[in-house]
């Protein structure tokens, strides 16, 4: 009856019970499959990962077709942590996916703070076999420690069969795996969406004139500080891209002295541009000055809300000045 049980999730699945001989795997019920808390769990993921990765023009569609071969994962990983590995972009062999992955696993985990392998509910051979749970796993990981603010869909819990391959056969139990927790604060002690809502994203979905009018403001108050060395801008949302003017108009405001050589007064590429907005932001750091979920890939990429959230905390600072 076990081996029943797991022969017919095989079909559904194409699940190849020998490549798996010594080992212990989870595979998700047929009817689990068809829940709908799970489906908008996965399209929930599919919105993140396109928004993330919309400056680089990159598109997925599921969650557990596309991130197999690690070219997903590596652009995630380097705009979520920063970390660029020199590998190639585009991996065409089984061989060279494996070895992609193994990199991008690796410094995804150390990212994810996750030294005990008994937290690791994916691992090289599962992502690379398309394994929707181990893949889902990973993706609600990454949220939780990159985006803790984006409201994944709560308590979504599936059946699976957590099968057992050796050469005496096949063990097989039916579990339930959770894979997002239900909320357990209540209405009186958590604040409401708004209320924790960054007052940049609430901006934001206002209409497009006061949206302006907000801008405008921060853009004076930017000139006027910039206004003693000679500098104006006149695009709020192209000329802090490369870092230079954001690395002057701190100085300015925080009185720091920042020499020549640390940064590129003018930067040719964006490497040189993502040295100098990291910079910006690790002092702005070091001046204890809250930001919220700021990437510096993000204001290179000309993100409006990343460059406005920078600028409306240190108009906020510094405004009664």
């Amino acid at each position: 009856m076990e081996a029943d049980i797991f022969e017919y999730h095989k079909d559904d699945n194409t699940v190849d019970a020998e490549s798996f001989l010594g080992e212990k795997r989870k595979v998700i019920q047929p009817t689990s499959l068809k829940d709908p808390n799970l489906e908008k769990l996965k399209q929930a993921l599919v919105d993140w990962i396109n928004r993330t990765l919309k400056v680089e023009h990159i598109v997925v569609q599921s969650v557990q077709e596309d991130l197999y071969d690690g070219l997903v994962l590596h652009h995630l990983l380097s705009r979520l942590a920063s970390v660029h590995l020199p590998v190639e972009d585009i991996a065409l062999t089984s061989a060279a996916q494996i070895r992609k992955l193994e990199l991008v696993l690796a410094e995804l985990d150390k990212s994810l703070g996750l030294q005990d392998s008994s937290q690791i509910k994916w691992n090289i051979k599962l992502i690379h076999n398309k394994d929707l749970l181990a893949t889902i796993h990973l993706l609600v990981a990454m949220v939780r420690c990159f985006q803790p603010e984006l409201d994944l869909p709560r308590n979504v819990k599936v059946e699976v069969v957590a099968v057992e391959v050796s050469s005496g056969g096949i063990k097989s139990n039916v579990q339930t795996e959770v894979l997002t927790e239900e909320n357990t604060s209540t209405a009186a002690d958590s604040p409401s969406n708004t209320e924790s809502e960054d007052p940049i994203e609430q901006l934001l979905k206002l209409e497009a004139h006061k949206v302006n009018t907000v801008k405008k403001a921060i853009l004076h108050f930017v000139n006027q500080s910039m206004s003693a060395m000679g500098l104006q801008v006149a695009d709020m949302d192209q000329q802090f891209a490369d870092g230079v003017i954001l690395l002057l108009l701190i100085g300015q405001l925080e009185g720091f002295f920042i020499p020549l050589c640390d940064f590129n007064l003018t930067p040719v590429n964006p490497s040189e541009m993502l040295h100098n907005v990291t910079l910006a932001l690790d002092l702005l750091n070091d001046t204890d000055l809250q930001l919220s979920n700021v990437n510096p890939q993000d204001i290179v990429s000309q993100d409006v809300a990343a460059t406005l959230k920078v600028l409306y905390a240190l108009f906020k600072k510094h405004k009664e000045k």
